[in-house]
Protein backbone atom coordinates (compact mmCIF):
# COMPACT_ATOMS: atom_id res chain seq x y z
CA UNK A 1 0.00 0.00 0.00
CA UNK A 2 1.06 3.20 -1.08
CA UNK A 3 0.56 6.47 0.62
CA UNK A 4 0.49 9.75 -1.71
CA UNK A 5 0.13 13.19 -0.55
CA UNK A 6 0.43 16.82 -2.65
CA UNK A 7 2.31 19.59 -1.25
CA UNK A 8 4.50 18.50 1.61
CA UNK A 9 7.60 17.23 0.21
CA UNK A 10 10.22 17.88 2.91
CA UNK A 11 7.83 16.18 5.69
CA UNK A 12 7.86 13.00 3.18
CA UNK A 13 12.00 13.37 2.38
CA UNK A 14 12.33 13.16 6.38
CA UNK A 15 9.78 9.97 6.67
CA UNK A 16 11.50 8.71 3.51
CA UNK A 17 14.95 9.03 5.29
CA UNK A 18 13.30 7.38 8.50
CA UNK A 19 11.82 4.63 6.40
CA UNK A 20 15.10 3.36 4.87
CA UNK A 21 16.78 3.25 8.26
CA UNK A 22 14.16 1.39 10.18
CA UNK A 23 12.94 -0.81 7.05
CA UNK A 24 14.12 -4.34 8.37
CA UNK A 25 12.62 -3.69 11.72
CA UNK A 26 9.36 -2.69 10.04
CA UNK A 27 9.54 -6.28 8.07
CA UNK A 28 10.19 -7.86 11.40
CA UNK A 29 6.99 -6.23 13.28
CA UNK A 30 4.64 -6.80 10.37
CA UNK A 31 5.50 -11.07 10.61
CA UNK A 32 4.40 -10.79 14.21
CA UNK A 33 1.51 -8.48 13.21
CA UNK A 34 0.59 -11.46 10.30
CA UNK A 35 1.05 -14.39 13.08
CA UNK A 36 -0.74 -12.79 16.25
CA UNK A 37 -4.53 -13.23 15.34
CA UNK A 38 -4.74 -9.60 16.80
CA UNK A 39 -8.80 -7.97 15.87
CA UNK A 40 -9.05 -5.96 12.81
CA UNK A 41 -9.71 -2.73 14.34
CA UNK A 42 -6.17 -3.36 16.32
CA UNK A 43 -4.36 -4.36 13.54
CA UNK A 44 -5.65 -1.08 11.85
CA UNK A 45 -4.29 0.89 14.49
CA UNK A 46 -0.98 -0.79 14.89
CA UNK A 47 0.01 -1.35 10.82
CA UNK A 48 -1.01 3.05 10.76
CA UNK A 49 1.38 4.00 12.91
CA UNK A 50 4.08 1.96 11.58
CA UNK A 51 2.86 2.70 7.78
CA UNK A 52 1.56 -1.08 7.07
CA UNK A 53 -2.07 -1.80 5.86
CA UNK A 54 -4.16 -4.66 5.79
CA UNK A 55 -6.07 -5.60 2.95
CA UNK A 56 -9.38 -7.30 2.91
CA UNK A 57 -10.00 -10.27 0.68
CA UNK A 58 -13.29 -10.76 1.41
CA UNK A 59 -15.93 -8.74 -0.78
CA UNK A 60 -19.56 -7.85 1.16
CA UNK A 61 -20.25 -5.42 -1.77
CA UNK A 62 -18.76 -2.32 -2.48
CA UNK A 63 -19.41 -0.22 0.60
CA UNK A 64 -20.90 -0.65 4.00
CA UNK A 65 -25.19 -0.22 3.81
CA UNK A 66 -26.70 2.85 4.50
CA UNK A 67 -26.40 3.84 7.85
CA UNK A 68 -23.43 2.00 8.90
CA UNK A 69 -19.64 3.23 8.82
CA UNK A 70 -16.56 1.43 7.52
CA UNK A 71 -15.59 1.25 10.98
CA UNK A 72 -19.03 -0.13 12.33
CA UNK A 73 -18.31 -2.69 9.24
CA UNK A 74 -14.84 -3.70 9.96
CA UNK A 75 -15.71 -4.23 13.77
CA UNK A 76 -18.16 -6.62 12.73
CA UNK A 77 -18.54 -8.95 9.95
CA UNK A 78 -15.62 -8.19 8.26
CA UNK A 79 -13.35 -8.91 10.88
CA UNK A 80 -13.25 -12.53 10.21
CA UNK A 81 -11.94 -12.30 6.55
CA UNK A 82 -8.40 -11.29 7.47
CA UNK A 83 -5.88 -13.15 6.25
CA UNK A 84 -2.89 -13.22 7.95
CA UNK A 85 -0.49 -13.85 5.77
CA UNK A 86 -1.76 -10.56 3.16
CA UNK A 87 -0.62 -7.79 5.23
CA UNK A 88 1.45 -5.07 2.46
CA UNK A 89 3.95 -2.46 3.30
CA UNK A 90 3.15 1.01 3.15
CA UNK A 91 5.47 3.22 2.32
CA UNK A 92 5.06 7.79 2.07
CA UNK A 93 5.58 8.96 -1.47
CA UNK A 94 5.00 12.42 -2.40
CA UNK A 95 3.82 14.53 -5.46
CA UNK A 96 5.11 17.67 -6.28
CA UNK A 97 3.05 21.09 -5.57
CA UNK A 98 -0.57 21.28 -6.48
CA UNK A 99 -2.37 19.69 -9.42
CA UNK A 100 -3.01 21.96 -12.66
CA UNK A 101 -7.10 21.09 -12.85
CA UNK A 102 -7.66 22.40 -16.69
CA UNK A 103 -5.29 18.92 -17.75
CA UNK A 104 -6.76 15.43 -17.17
CA UNK A 105 -3.95 14.21 -17.03
CA UNK A 106 -0.48 15.23 -16.53
CA UNK A 107 2.93 14.47 -15.54
CA UNK A 108 1.91 13.64 -11.44
CA UNK A 109 -0.22 10.63 -12.96
CA UNK A 110 -3.70 11.82 -12.70
CA UNK A 111 -5.33 9.90 -14.97
CA UNK A 112 -8.02 10.77 -16.93
CA UNK A 113 -12.13 10.11 -16.82
CA UNK A 114 -11.51 7.35 -19.63
CA UNK A 115 -8.61 5.81 -17.91
CA UNK A 116 -10.69 5.90 -14.75
CA UNK A 117 -14.15 4.48 -16.56
CA UNK A 118 -12.41 1.42 -17.84
CA UNK A 119 -10.97 0.31 -14.58
CA UNK A 120 -14.55 0.63 -12.87
CA UNK A 121 -16.65 -2.38 -12.96
CA UNK A 122 -20.50 -1.30 -14.20
CA UNK A 123 -21.68 -2.34 -11.51
CA UNK A 124 -19.99 0.28 -9.10
CA UNK A 125 -22.08 3.24 -8.52
CA UNK A 126 -20.27 6.68 -9.34
CA UNK A 127 -22.86 7.73 -6.23
CA UNK A 128 -21.37 5.10 -4.07
CA UNK A 129 -18.09 6.51 -4.76
CA UNK A 130 -18.80 10.08 -4.07
CA UNK A 131 -20.76 8.63 -0.64
CA UNK A 132 -17.68 6.92 0.84
CA UNK A 133 -15.04 9.46 -0.88
CA UNK A 134 -13.19 7.45 -2.86
CA UNK A 135 -11.83 6.88 -6.26
CA UNK A 136 -10.24 4.36 -8.11
CA UNK A 137 -7.29 5.86 -10.32
CA UNK A 138 -5.15 3.13 -11.58
CA UNK A 139 -4.25 -0.56 -11.66
CA UNK A 140 -0.16 -1.46 -11.47
CA UNK A 141 1.04 -4.94 -10.97
CA UNK A 142 -2.22 -6.07 -10.05
CA UNK A 143 -2.42 -3.28 -7.54
CA UNK A 144 -4.95 -0.55 -7.39
CA UNK A 145 -4.42 2.81 -6.51
CA UNK A 146 -7.38 4.59 -4.45
CA UNK A 147 -7.62 8.31 -4.11
CA UNK A 148 -8.65 9.44 -0.94
CA UNK A 149 -9.22 12.76 1.34
CA UNK A 150 -7.65 11.84 4.70
CA UNK A 151 -6.95 8.33 6.33
CA UNK A 152 -10.06 8.42 8.16
CA UNK A 153 -11.52 7.14 4.30
CA UNK A 154 -8.50 4.60 4.58
CA UNK A 155 -11.05 1.95 5.45
CA UNK A 156 -13.59 2.64 2.24
CA UNK A 157 -10.51 2.47 0.35
CA UNK A 158 -9.66 -1.05 1.80
CA UNK A 159 -13.07 -2.04 1.04
CA UNK A 160 -13.51 -0.67 -2.63
CA UNK A 161 -10.40 -2.98 -3.21
CA UNK A 162 -11.87 -6.00 -2.06
CA UNK A 163 -14.75 -5.34 -3.86
CA UNK A 164 -12.75 -4.93 -7.12
CA UNK A 165 -10.55 -7.80 -5.98
CA UNK A 166 -6.87 -6.07 -5.59
CA UNK A 167 -4.86 -5.05 -3.07
CA UNK A 168 -5.01 -1.26 -2.31
CA UNK A 169 -2.51 1.98 -2.28
CA UNK A 170 -3.91 5.18 -1.16
CA UNK A 171 -3.54 8.03 -2.30
CA UNK A 172 -4.04 11.63 -0.40
CA UNK A 173 -6.16 13.82 -2.69
CA UNK A 174 -7.72 17.14 -1.29
CA UNK A 175 -11.14 16.95 -0.90
CA UNK A 176 -11.96 19.52 -4.11
CA UNK A 177 -10.22 17.93 -6.55
CA UNK A 178 -11.22 14.55 -5.27
CA UNK A 179 -14.92 15.67 -6.00
CA UNK A 180 -14.13 17.25 -9.11
CA UNK A 181 -12.25 14.03 -10.75
CA UNK A 182 -15.71 11.98 -9.49
CA UNK A 183 -17.68 14.75 -11.20
CA UNK A 184 -15.89 14.26 -14.49
CA UNK A 185 -15.92 10.97 -14.56
CA UNK A 186 -19.99 11.17 -13.92
CA UNK A 187 -19.58 13.77 -16.98
CA UNK A 188 -17.80 11.26 -18.92
CA UNK A 189 -19.97 8.23 -17.83
CA UNK A 190 -23.23 9.34 -18.31
CA UNK A 191 -23.10 11.40 -21.08
CA UNK A 192 -26.11 11.44 -23.63
CA UNK A 193 -24.26 8.34 -25.83
CA UNK A 194 -25.88 6.71 -28.61
CA UNK A 195 -26.72 3.24 -26.59
CA UNK A 196 -28.85 5.09 -23.69
CA UNK A 197 -31.05 6.34 -26.83
CA UNK A 198 -31.38 2.92 -28.37
CA UNK A 199 -31.68 1.41 -25.03
CA UNK A 200 -34.93 3.59 -24.95
CA UNK A 201 -36.53 0.80 -26.82
CA UNK A 202 -40.17 -0.23 -25.11
CA UNK A 203 -39.92 2.52 -22.37
CA UNK A 204 -43.71 3.76 -21.93
CA UNK A 205 -45.34 3.59 -18.50
CA UNK A 206 -43.38 6.25 -16.36
CA UNK A 207 -46.38 7.50 -13.86
CA UNK A 208 -44.26 5.88 -10.87
CA UNK A 209 -41.24 7.47 -11.60
CA UNK A 210 -39.33 9.57 -8.96
CA UNK A 211 -37.63 12.28 -9.34
CA UNK A 212 -33.45 11.81 -9.01
CA UNK A 213 -30.73 13.96 -8.38
CA UNK A 214 -29.73 14.80 -11.93
CA UNK A 215 -25.58 13.96 -10.61
CA UNK A 216 -26.72 10.64 -10.47
CA UNK A 217 -25.88 6.88 -11.93
CA UNK A 218 -27.76 5.17 -9.54
CA UNK A 219 -30.69 4.76 -12.02
CA UNK A 220 -31.07 2.07 -15.04
CA UNK A 221 -34.01 3.52 -17.12
CA UNK A 222 -32.52 5.04 -20.31
CA UNK A 223 -35.25 7.53 -20.05
CA UNK A 224 -34.47 8.69 -16.84
CA UNK A 225 -30.86 8.28 -17.42
CA UNK A 226 -31.44 11.02 -20.90
CA UNK A 227 -33.36 13.57 -19.10
CA UNK A 228 -31.05 13.33 -16.22
CA UNK A 229 -28.00 13.51 -18.46
CA UNK A 230 -29.49 16.07 -21.04
CA UNK A 231 -30.12 18.31 -17.69
CA UNK A 232 -26.50 18.09 -16.27
CA UNK A 233 -25.45 18.33 -19.47
CA UNK A 234 -27.46 21.92 -20.16
CA UNK A 235 -25.77 23.13 -16.61
CA UNK A 236 -22.46 22.23 -17.63
CA UNK A 237 -22.61 23.69 -20.97
CA UNK A 238 -24.45 26.92 -18.87
CA UNK A 239 -27.31 26.41 -21.14
CA UNK A 240 -30.04 28.73 -20.34
CA UNK A 241 -32.77 26.73 -22.42
CA UNK A 242 -33.52 23.21 -23.61
CA UNK A 243 -35.67 22.95 -26.43
CA UNK A 244 -37.81 19.39 -27.31
CA UNK A 245 -39.12 19.97 -30.39
CA UNK A 246 -41.26 17.16 -32.10
CA UNK A 247 -40.29 16.76 -36.01
CA UNK A 248 -42.87 14.18 -38.62
CA UNK A 249 -39.37 11.89 -38.35
CA UNK A 250 -37.08 13.18 -35.23
CA UNK A 251 -37.04 14.77 -32.02
CA UNK A 252 -34.58 17.94 -31.83
CA UNK A 253 -33.04 18.91 -28.40
CA UNK A 254 -31.33 22.31 -28.46
CA UNK A 255 -29.57 23.91 -26.27
CA UNK A 256 -29.64 28.12 -25.65
CA UNK A 257 -26.40 29.33 -24.96
CA UNK A 258 -25.35 32.56 -24.70
CA UNK A 259 -28.56 33.85 -26.14
CA UNK A 260 -28.22 31.59 -29.59
CA UNK A 261 -29.98 28.71 -30.26
CA UNK A 262 -27.37 25.60 -30.76
CA UNK A 263 -28.61 21.73 -32.04
CA UNK A 264 -27.79 19.41 -29.02
CA UNK A 265 -29.57 15.56 -30.14
CA UNK A 266 -31.34 14.20 -32.41
CA UNK A 267 -33.78 11.54 -31.51
CA UNK A 268 -36.08 9.10 -33.27
CA UNK A 269 -39.87 10.30 -32.73
CA UNK A 270 -40.36 6.92 -30.94
CA UNK A 271 -38.59 7.96 -27.88
CA UNK A 272 -40.43 11.61 -28.25
CA UNK A 273 -43.64 9.82 -25.76
CA UNK A 274 -41.66 8.21 -22.98
CA UNK A 275 -38.89 11.84 -23.04
CA UNK A 276 -42.17 13.86 -22.92
CA UNK A 277 -43.72 11.86 -20.04
CA UNK A 278 -40.52 11.86 -17.97
CA UNK A 279 -40.08 15.71 -18.17
CA UNK A 280 -43.65 16.06 -17.22
CA UNK A 281 -43.73 13.43 -14.02
CA UNK A 282 -40.53 15.74 -12.81
CA UNK A 283 -42.60 18.81 -13.36
CA UNK A 284 -45.80 17.31 -11.90
CA UNK A 285 -47.70 17.91 -14.54
CA UNK A 286 -50.90 16.07 -16.32
CA UNK A 287 -49.06 13.45 -18.17
CA UNK A 288 -52.38 11.79 -19.97
CA UNK A 289 -53.33 15.98 -21.09
CA UNK A 290 -51.53 16.27 -24.36
CA UNK A 291 -53.73 18.75 -26.01
CA UNK A 292 -53.81 21.74 -23.65
CA UNK A 293 -50.99 24.43 -22.78
CA UNK A 294 -49.58 23.57 -19.43
CA UNK A 295 -46.86 24.74 -16.73
CA UNK A 296 -44.90 22.81 -14.38
CA UNK A 297 -41.77 23.61 -12.12
CA UNK A 298 -38.57 21.06 -11.44
CA UNK A 299 -36.28 21.28 -8.36
CA UNK A 300 -33.08 19.31 -9.17
CA UNK A 301 -29.47 19.00 -7.44
CA UNK A 302 -26.18 19.26 -9.22
CA UNK A 303 -23.61 18.15 -6.55
CA UNK A 304 -25.25 20.06 -3.85
CA UNK A 305 -26.30 23.23 -5.56
CA UNK A 306 -29.95 23.51 -6.08
CA UNK A 307 -31.50 24.49 -9.75
CA UNK A 308 -34.95 25.57 -10.61
CA UNK A 309 -36.52 24.37 -14.04
CA UNK A 310 -39.35 25.84 -15.40
CA UNK A 311 -41.40 23.80 -17.96
CA UNK A 312 -43.85 24.88 -20.86
CA UNK A 313 -45.30 22.48 -22.70
CA UNK A 314 -47.63 23.24 -26.07
CA UNK A 315 -49.46 20.92 -28.19
CA UNK A 316 -48.23 21.26 -32.27
CA UNK A 317 -49.02 19.14 -34.62
CA UNK A 318 -46.10 16.59 -33.85
CA UNK A 319 -46.64 16.20 -30.25
CA UNK A 320 -46.01 18.00 -27.26
CA UNK A 321 -43.31 20.88 -27.71
CA UNK A 322 -41.79 21.58 -24.36
CA UNK A 323 -39.34 24.04 -23.21
CA UNK A 324 -37.51 24.16 -20.14
CA UNK A 325 -36.09 27.55 -18.44
CA UNK A 326 -32.76 26.56 -16.37
CA UNK A 327 -32.76 28.76 -13.63
CA UNK A 328 -28.81 28.32 -11.55
CA UNK A 329 -29.80 29.40 -8.03
CA UNK A 330 -26.05 29.89 -7.27
CA UNK A 331 -25.24 31.43 -10.46
CA UNK A 332 -28.25 33.79 -11.39
CA UNK A 333 -28.17 36.68 -8.89
CA UNK A 334 -25.74 39.04 -10.12
CA UNK A 335 -24.92 42.47 -8.11
CA UNK A 336 -24.34 45.58 -10.28
CA UNK A 337 -21.42 45.46 -10.64
CA UNK A 338 -21.05 42.07 -12.52
CA UNK A 339 -23.89 43.49 -14.95
CA UNK A 340 -20.49 44.75 -17.28
CA UNK A 341 -21.58 48.16 -16.94
CA UNK A 342 -19.22 51.44 -17.86
CA UNK A 343 -17.96 53.90 -14.84
CA UNK A 344 -20.22 56.45 -16.53
CA UNK A 345 -23.74 53.96 -16.52
CA UNK A 346 -22.86 53.35 -13.59
CA UNK A 347 -22.98 56.64 -11.92
CA UNK A 348 -26.23 56.94 -13.87
CA UNK A 349 -27.90 53.93 -12.45
CA UNK A 350 -26.54 54.46 -8.84
CA UNK A 351 -28.04 58.30 -9.36
CA UNK A 352 -31.47 57.30 -10.09
CA UNK A 353 -32.40 54.27 -8.09
CA UNK A 354 -31.72 56.20 -4.95
CA UNK A 355 -34.56 58.48 -5.62
CA UNK A 356 -36.94 58.13 -3.31
CA UNK A 357 -39.56 58.23 -5.19
CA UNK A 358 -41.03 57.56 -8.58
CA UNK A 359 -40.83 54.86 -11.63
CA UNK A 360 -38.13 53.56 -13.60
CA UNK A 361 -38.63 51.53 -16.59
CA UNK A 362 -36.67 48.73 -18.22
CA UNK A 363 -37.55 47.71 -21.80
CA UNK A 364 -36.18 45.62 -24.05
CA UNK A 365 -37.17 42.41 -26.02
CA UNK A 366 -38.01 38.75 -24.05
CA UNK A 367 -33.94 37.46 -22.85
CA UNK A 368 -32.60 40.70 -22.74
CA UNK A 369 -31.93 40.71 -18.55
CA UNK A 370 -34.60 42.85 -17.97
CA UNK A 371 -35.65 40.62 -15.17
CA UNK A 372 -31.69 40.04 -13.39
CA UNK A 373 -31.08 44.21 -13.56
CA UNK A 374 -33.96 44.69 -11.54
CA UNK A 375 -32.88 42.34 -9.63
CA UNK A 376 -29.51 43.34 -9.24
CA UNK A 377 -31.00 46.77 -8.15
CA UNK A 378 -33.20 45.41 -5.55
CA UNK A 379 -30.42 43.72 -3.67
CA UNK A 380 -28.48 46.99 -3.69
CA UNK A 381 -31.51 48.57 -2.46
CA UNK A 382 -32.72 45.68 0.15
CA UNK A 383 -31.24 47.01 3.93
CA UNK A 384 -33.42 46.04 7.33
CA UNK A 385 -34.85 50.05 6.18
CA UNK A 386 -36.80 49.35 3.52
CA UNK A 387 -39.78 47.34 3.01
CA UNK A 388 -39.50 46.04 -0.74
CA UNK A 389 -42.22 43.83 -2.23
CA UNK A 390 -42.33 42.52 -5.60
CA UNK A 391 -44.99 41.02 -7.95
CA UNK A 392 -43.85 38.46 -10.38
CA UNK A 393 -44.88 36.02 -13.11
CA UNK A 394 -42.92 33.61 -12.25
CA UNK A 395 -41.07 34.37 -9.56
CA UNK A 396 -37.19 33.37 -11.03
CA UNK A 397 -34.61 33.59 -7.86
CA UNK A 398 -35.56 34.15 -4.24
CA UNK A 399 -33.92 37.34 -3.26
CA UNK A 400 -33.36 37.63 0.51
CA UNK A 401 -35.36 40.43 2.72
CA UNK A 402 -37.55 40.79 -0.23
CA UNK A 403 -41.17 39.88 -0.30
CA UNK A 404 -42.18 38.13 -3.73
CA UNK A 405 -45.79 37.71 -4.81
CA UNK A 406 -46.38 35.32 -7.59
CA UNK A 407 -49.33 35.97 -10.38
CA UNK A 408 -52.10 33.56 -10.09
CA UNK A 409 -54.78 34.39 -12.72
CA UNK A 410 -56.74 31.11 -11.97
CA UNK A 411 -57.02 32.00 -8.09
CA UNK A 412 -57.93 35.60 -9.46
CA UNK A 413 -54.60 37.32 -8.28
CA UNK A 414 -53.22 39.31 -11.49
CA UNK A 415 -50.75 42.25 -11.46
CA UNK A 416 -53.62 44.69 -10.94
CA UNK A 417 -55.26 42.95 -7.99
CA UNK A 418 -51.95 42.09 -6.32
CA UNK A 419 -50.82 45.90 -6.65
CA UNK A 420 -53.54 47.00 -4.92
CA UNK A 421 -53.27 44.40 -2.26
CA UNK A 422 -49.56 45.31 -1.16
CA UNK A 423 -50.09 48.92 -1.10
CA UNK A 424 -51.95 48.21 1.80
CA UNK A 425 -48.28 46.12 2.83
CA UNK A 426 -46.77 49.59 4.03
CA UNK A 427 -43.96 49.20 0.87
CA UNK A 428 -41.45 51.83 0.54
CA UNK A 429 -40.07 50.44 -2.99
CA UNK A 430 -42.33 48.16 -5.71
CA UNK A 431 -41.33 46.17 -8.66
CA UNK A 432 -44.01 44.96 -11.06
CA UNK A 433 -42.83 42.32 -13.26
CA UNK A 434 -44.59 43.33 -16.33
CA UNK A 435 -47.07 46.89 -17.02
CA UNK A 436 -49.51 44.59 -19.57
CA UNK A 437 -52.51 47.18 -19.33
CA UNK A 438 -53.42 50.29 -18.41
CA UNK A 439 -54.67 49.06 -15.19
CA UNK A 440 -50.99 47.88 -13.82
CA UNK A 441 -49.76 51.43 -15.44
CA UNK A 442 -52.04 53.42 -13.50
CA UNK A 443 -51.70 51.83 -10.44
CA UNK A 444 -47.78 51.76 -10.71
CA UNK A 445 -48.39 55.62 -12.17
CA UNK A 446 -49.98 56.76 -8.86
CA UNK A 447 -47.85 54.73 -6.34
CA UNK A 448 -44.44 56.64 -7.98
CA UNK A 449 -46.83 59.77 -7.16
CA UNK A 450 -47.60 58.70 -3.54
CA UNK A 451 -43.76 58.41 -1.77
CA UNK A 452 -43.27 54.94 -3.49
CA UNK A 453 -40.02 53.64 -6.08
CA UNK A 454 -41.54 51.38 -8.56
CA UNK A 455 -39.75 49.06 -10.66
CA UNK A 456 -41.04 47.74 -14.03
CA UNK A 457 -41.18 46.51 -17.58
CA UNK A 458 -42.14 47.43 -20.99
CA UNK A 459 -41.65 45.72 -24.43
CA UNK A 460 -40.03 48.90 -26.33
CA UNK A 461 -37.17 48.68 -28.61
CA UNK A 462 -35.71 52.22 -27.00
CA UNK A 463 -35.62 53.74 -23.47
CA UNK A 464 -37.37 56.91 -24.95
CA UNK A 465 -40.13 54.74 -26.60
CA UNK A 466 -41.48 53.89 -22.66
CA UNK A 467 -42.54 57.35 -22.67
CA UNK A 468 -45.13 57.53 -25.74
CA UNK A 469 -45.45 53.57 -24.82
CA UNK A 470 -47.26 54.52 -21.23
CA UNK A 471 -49.38 57.57 -23.31
CA UNK A 472 -50.40 54.97 -25.63
CA UNK A 473 -51.79 53.17 -23.28
CA UNK A 474 -54.18 55.80 -21.29
CA UNK A 475 -51.78 57.50 -18.46
CA UNK A 476 -52.21 61.14 -19.17
CA UNK A 477 -48.86 62.86 -20.32
CA UNK A 478 -48.45 65.10 -17.29
CA UNK A 479 -48.85 62.13 -15.39
CA UNK A 480 -46.09 59.91 -17.24
CA UNK A 481 -43.99 63.48 -16.99
CA UNK A 482 -44.50 63.90 -13.02
CA UNK A 483 -43.48 59.80 -12.03
CA UNK A 484 -41.14 58.62 -14.66
CA UNK A 485 -37.35 58.86 -13.19
CA UNK A 486 -35.99 57.60 -16.08
CA UNK A 487 -36.25 54.66 -18.58
CA UNK A 488 -33.37 51.71 -19.81
CA UNK A 489 -33.17 50.06 -22.52
CA UNK A 490 -31.28 47.23 -22.94
CA UNK A 491 -29.48 44.24 -24.78
CA UNK A 492 -27.32 41.56 -23.91
CA UNK A 493 -24.45 40.75 -26.31
CA UNK A 494 -21.83 37.90 -26.26
CA UNK A 495 -18.39 38.16 -25.03
CA UNK A 496 -15.41 37.41 -27.26
CA UNK A 497 -13.81 34.62 -25.57
CA UNK A 498 -10.38 35.89 -23.86
CA UNK A 499 -8.41 32.35 -24.57
CA UNK A 500 -9.10 32.65 -28.67
CA UNK A 501 -9.66 36.84 -28.93
CA UNK A 502 -7.56 38.05 -31.77
CA UNK A 503 -7.89 41.58 -33.42
CA UNK A 504 -9.40 42.17 -36.97
CA UNK A 505 -10.42 44.22 -39.41
CA UNK A 506 -13.37 46.50 -38.02
CA UNK A 507 -14.52 47.28 -41.35
CA UNK A 508 -16.11 50.11 -43.36
CA UNK A 509 -19.19 50.46 -41.77
CA UNK A 510 -17.41 50.42 -37.91
CA UNK A 511 -14.94 52.74 -39.40
CA UNK A 512 -17.19 55.23 -40.64
CA UNK A 513 -18.64 55.57 -37.30
CA UNK A 514 -14.88 56.08 -35.60
CA UNK A 515 -14.30 52.44 -34.61
CA UNK A 516 -10.54 51.68 -35.53
CA UNK A 517 -9.93 48.05 -34.50
CA UNK A 518 -12.30 45.24 -33.17
CA UNK A 519 -11.93 41.82 -32.29
CA UNK A 520 -13.16 38.36 -32.73
CA UNK A 521 -13.03 34.74 -31.23
CA UNK A 522 -11.63 32.53 -33.53
CA UNK A 523 -12.79 29.85 -31.27
CA UNK A 524 -11.19 27.04 -29.03
CA UNK A 525 -12.20 24.18 -26.21
CA UNK A 526 -12.76 27.02 -23.74
CA UNK A 527 -15.54 28.49 -25.98
CA UNK A 528 -16.97 25.23 -27.21
CA UNK A 529 -15.61 26.96 -31.08
CA UNK A 530 -17.88 29.18 -31.18
CA UNK A 531 -15.61 32.16 -29.94
CA UNK A 532 -17.73 33.56 -27.58
CA UNK A 533 -18.29 32.11 -23.67
CA UNK A 534 -20.48 34.82 -21.35
CA UNK A 535 -22.46 37.92 -22.40
CA UNK A 536 -22.36 41.66 -21.22
CA UNK A 537 -25.37 43.84 -21.17
CA UNK A 538 -25.22 47.35 -22.80
CA UNK A 539 -27.60 50.08 -20.94
CA UNK A 540 -29.38 53.30 -22.59
CA UNK A 541 -30.44 55.24 -19.90
CA UNK A 542 -32.75 57.99 -20.85
CA UNK A 543 -33.42 60.22 -17.90
CA UNK A 544 -36.02 62.85 -17.44
CA UNK A 545 -35.55 66.22 -16.49
CA UNK A 546 -37.94 69.33 -15.91
CA UNK A 547 -37.10 70.39 -19.86
CA UNK A 548 -37.96 66.86 -20.72
CA UNK A 549 -40.78 66.44 -18.74
CA UNK A 550 -42.05 69.99 -20.11
CA UNK A 551 -41.50 68.27 -23.65
CA UNK A 552 -43.40 65.15 -22.57
CA UNK A 553 -46.56 67.00 -21.62
CA UNK A 554 -46.88 69.37 -24.97
CA UNK A 555 -46.71 66.02 -26.28
CA UNK A 556 -43.19 66.45 -28.16
CA UNK A 557 -42.46 63.58 -30.98
CA UNK A 558 -39.53 60.87 -29.89
CA UNK A 559 -37.12 62.47 -32.50
CA UNK A 560 -37.42 65.89 -30.46
CA UNK A 561 -36.98 64.48 -27.46
CA UNK A 562 -33.82 62.13 -28.35
CA UNK A 563 -31.93 65.67 -29.62
CA UNK A 564 -32.99 66.97 -26.02
CA UNK A 565 -31.25 64.21 -24.49
CA UNK A 566 -28.39 64.09 -26.75
CA UNK A 567 -27.32 67.45 -25.62
CA UNK A 568 -27.43 65.91 -22.04
CA UNK A 569 -25.10 63.28 -22.63
CA UNK A 570 -28.10 60.62 -23.64
CA UNK A 571 -25.91 57.69 -25.74
CA UNK A 572 -27.38 55.14 -27.68
CA UNK A 573 -27.45 51.03 -27.92
CA UNK A 574 -25.31 51.30 -30.69
CA UNK A 575 -22.96 54.08 -29.58
CA UNK A 576 -22.39 52.28 -26.12
CA UNK A 577 -22.33 48.93 -27.98
CA UNK A 578 -19.51 50.49 -30.50
CA UNK A 579 -17.54 51.32 -27.87
CA UNK A 580 -17.66 47.49 -26.34
CA UNK A 581 -16.55 46.95 -29.69
CA UNK A 582 -13.36 48.87 -29.73
CA UNK A 583 -12.54 47.75 -26.37
CA UNK A 584 -12.55 43.93 -27.55
CA UNK A 585 -15.24 42.84 -25.26
CA UNK A 586 -17.67 41.84 -28.07
CA UNK A 587 -17.68 41.40 -31.37
CA UNK A 588 -19.16 43.77 -34.71
CA UNK A 589 -21.12 40.79 -36.10
CA UNK A 590 -22.69 40.49 -32.45
CA UNK A 591 -23.12 43.89 -32.27
CA UNK A 592 -25.04 43.64 -35.30
CA UNK A 593 -27.24 41.13 -34.53
CA UNK A 594 -28.65 42.73 -30.95
CA UNK A 595 -29.09 46.25 -32.02
CA UNK A 596 -29.04 48.62 -35.46
CA UNK A 597 -27.43 51.27 -36.62
CA UNK A 598 -28.85 54.40 -35.54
Amino acid sequence: MVLETFGEEEEARKKDGKGKKDKKDKKEKDKDIAGSGVSQKETETDSLSQENAVFLKEDKGPFPEDGATAQDTSSSGMEGSLLPDEIYEATIKTGSGHEDESQDADHRGIPTPREIAAIIPSSLSIDSLRQWKVLPMKIEEDILEVGIPAMDHFQNAQILGASMGHPVEVRIIPEEKLMALLRRLYDFRSGVADETVEAMEGIEDLDDLAREDVLSDSVDVPVIRLVNGLILDAIRQRATDIHVEPYEDQVQIRFRIDGVLHDRLQIPRSHQAPLTSRIKVMARMDIAEHMVPQDGRIGVTLGGKAVDIRVSSVPTQHGERIALRVLDKGEGLLFLEDLGMSARERNVMENIIHIPHGMILFTGPTGSGKTTTMYAILQALSTPEVNIITVEDPIEYDLPGVAQMQVNEKAGVTFSSALRSILRQDPDILMIGEMRDFDTAHIGVQASLTGHLVLSTLHTNDSISAVVRLIDMGIEPYLAAGSLIASVAQRLVRRICPVCREEVDPGQLLRSHGVSKAFRGRGCDHCNWTGYRGRVGIYEQFVLDEDIAEAVISSQPVSALRQMARKKGFRTLWEIGLEKVEKGVTSPEELLRVTSED
